[in-house]
């Protein structure tokens, strides 16, 4: 049978692997480690890089935390149990080119003293001008792998990411979605290795979804698509501080602040009342940001 203990170093694994990959596909900037200790139990590595070619600021962040299972997580997380283990690997770029999106996932698993255990992710792109054709092929990926997994996964993890990625105090999506998924419990032991399997598959595809999206090389970008880039910029920081689980279990764990904000952009901007102009790009991105759609179509 495989323990917390041992997914955590697939987990860790994982991470450097994804870092190696991504410092290849950079080329120009290298991931710098961070080891810390959490004072209630365990700790972990951040891995961030900053200024690349084309990652301005990433963050691959692996941790094992233990500790008690206080009441406050008990009403915000709905976890049973005295003790719990967690661990997982979180991931966010922010690219510097307006024309190459921000990317997001995160995989997770999470075992308490009570014998309940079960595993979460997702992964989701968020363009800062949405092109059709680069979300229909990021989504085709998804796709087959969660296939592979389960026949079913896609539709259900695609329909739980557009309504988990959504900003309802804007009525749009993040992004382009993706998929999500949480409280996956095992059945049995094959099955929590069949998760797990799962679970490795898209980390391992990660780096490759990134460089699809950020292969082409694009003109210079007019101060215009800048100050667009940190307007949708400002939105991704709304839902990382207002809904965002892995935000909300880092604090109320008692987490380390660093790496549980490693997700915010390097810079965003507010406008009041901003509408994009009628006609342009910016505002045909924003009618695209809707839940629901069939992206694979686009194919």
């Amino acid at each position: 049978m495989i323990h917390g203990n041992e997914i955590a170093q697939v987990f860790r694994d994982l991470q450097l692997e994804i870092v190696e990959a991504l410092s290849a596909h950079d080329g120009q900037a290298n991931f710098q480690s961070d080891a810390w200790e959490r004072t209630e139990g365990g700790g972990g590595v951040t891995m961030t890089m900053d200024h690349g070619r084309v990652i301005e600021k990433g963050g691959v962040a692996f941790s094992k935390v233990t500790g008690e299972i206080t009441q406050v997580m008990k009403q915000q997380m709905g976890m049973e149990g005295d003790r719990f283990l967690a661990t997982g690997v979180s991931i966010v770029l922010h690219s510097v080119h307006p024309l190459h999106p921000t990317i997001h996932m995160n995989v997770r698993y999470f075992e308490t003293n009570e014998g309940k255990l079960w595993f979460g992710g997702g992964i989701d792109l968020t363009p800062m001008y949405v092109n059709v054709q680069e979300a229909a092929a990021f989504h085709q990926h998804l796709k087959s792998i969660c296939d592979s997994f389960n026949p079913t996964a896609y539709e259900r993890f695609k329909a739980w990411a557009d309504d988990y990625f959504f900003l309802p105090h804007r009525n749009e999506t993040r992004g382009v979605g993706g998929i999500f998924f949480d409280h996956l419990v095992p059945e049995s032991e094959d099955d929590r290795l069949k998760i797990l399997g799962f679970c490795l598959a898209l980390g391992k595809k990660f780096p490759l979804l990134y460089q699809e999206q950020t292969n082409d090389t694009p003109s210079e970008a007019t101060p215009q698509q800048y100050e667009w880039q940190s307007l949708r910029r400002s939105r991704y920081v709304e839902y990382n501080l207002l809904f965002d689980r892995g935000t909300k279990f880092g604090i109320v764990s008692n987490g380390r602040t660093e790496s549980i904000l490693l997700s915010m952009p390097p810079s965003a901007i507010w406008k009041y009342n901003f509408t994009p102009t009628a006609g342009s790009e910016e505002e045909q991105t924003m009618e695209r940001l809707k839940k629901h759609v069939d992206w694979i179509s686009f194919l």
